[in-house]
């Protein structure tokens, strides 16, 4: 059973979500107002900034440059049907600047991901490639609950988000 869950105790679980997967789905929206998503490999940089490496000309890209609004979501895709884990973020997401890349780099790749590491030369440049920053100004977790049986914060037997506040 789940213990008695708090805004803390959400804070800890999307934490151990966004360490405990490599992937991110990115939702992006064309000029044409279009969605578009597209899992990207991804570092967090703290509980609400997501760093990864893209091609400038891929689609989400492209869209990032026109519009930096984005959703996104992590979640555990190795856990039974019913147990599921989310976080689900709202944001915006840049390109980061060249100034900045050393900084990001520092997180990005993650360490034992089995990623190749990436240096500014990788990311700047005349390099078809580079580093983009997500900051979500808004997230939520699937409430964590066992199935059958109500979350312990909201007492809802369903799955639901709960907001995460900042801390």
């Amino acid at each position: 059973m789940i213990s008695t869950m708090t805004q803390d105790g959400l804070a800890d679980h999307a934490r151990a979500i966004l360490q405990a997967n490599l992937y991110l789905t990115l939702s992006t929206v064309g000029a044409d107002g279009r969605p578009w998503t597209t899992p990207v490999y991804f570092a967090p940089a703290g509980d609400r900034e997501f760093v990864w490496v893209s091609m400038t000309n891929a689609r989400h890209s492209a869209h990032l440059a026109e519009r930096p609004d984005v959703s996104l979501v992590i979640f555990d895709s190795t856990v039974r049907p019913y147990h599921g884990r989310a976080v689900y973020a709202l944001g915006q997401a840049h390109e980061v600047p060249d100034d900045e890349v050393g900084g990001a780099l520092e997180v990005y790749p993650r360490p034992g991901s089995g990623a190749s590491s990436v240096t500014p030369d990788d990311v700047t440049g005349s390099s078809p490639y580079r580093l983009y920053r997500a900051i979500a100004e808004d997230l939520w977790v699937l409430c964590p609950r066992e199935p059958g049986h109500p979350c312990r914060l909201h007492g809802v037997a369903a799955d639901h988000r709960a907001r995460v506040l900042p801390a």
